[in-house]
């Protein structure tokens, strides 16, 4: 009997877990959408869920607990000032899983795990932005 086996492992330690979902968490609030196994998007979905109610609440102690599980201060302040509002009037189902077919190399089932109101603009933003201040530099 399976009882109280309530997450997946991922065949990861505990510590190696906690470190790819607050990676992974970051991913998705900076760009909005991003492409994983499916399994991994099936854990990720209540960690994001989470912390947009944290960002809804808005409060510093909210603030603080969202930052000790992203570890990013950008990562924070986008999620409590574009996200929490966004979601506002919403009462939770923030995020959704896509399947999207298998990984060529290990036929893994991959997954696309997006908010449900997304900007299209953000997927990439931050890329394009670093790459416009690059050539900013070289010229």
């Amino acid at each position: 009997m399976r009882h109280a086996r309530g997450y997946r492992r991922l065949n990861r330690t505990h510590e190696h877990r906690k470190a790819l979902f607050a990676n992974m968490a970051g991913s998705l609030i900076e760009h909005e959408q991003i492409k994983t196994t499916l399994p991994k998007a099936k854990e990720l979905r209540p960690i994001i869920e989470k912390l947009i109610t944290l960002a809804k609440r808005g409060d510093l102690h909210a603030r603080r607990q969202a930052a000790a599980q992203l570890k990013q201060d950008a990562y924070v302040v986008k999620l409590f000032d574009v996200l929490g509002p966004r979601f506002k009037d919403r009462q939770g189902g923030y995020v959704r899983v896509l399947k999207a077919g298998f990984r060529y190399g290990d036929m893994a089932p991959m997954a696309i795990i997006e908010f449900v109101e997304r900007d299209p603009n953000a997927k990439g933003a931050a890329d394009k932005a670093r790459l416009v201040e690059e050539e900013a530099v070289e010229a």
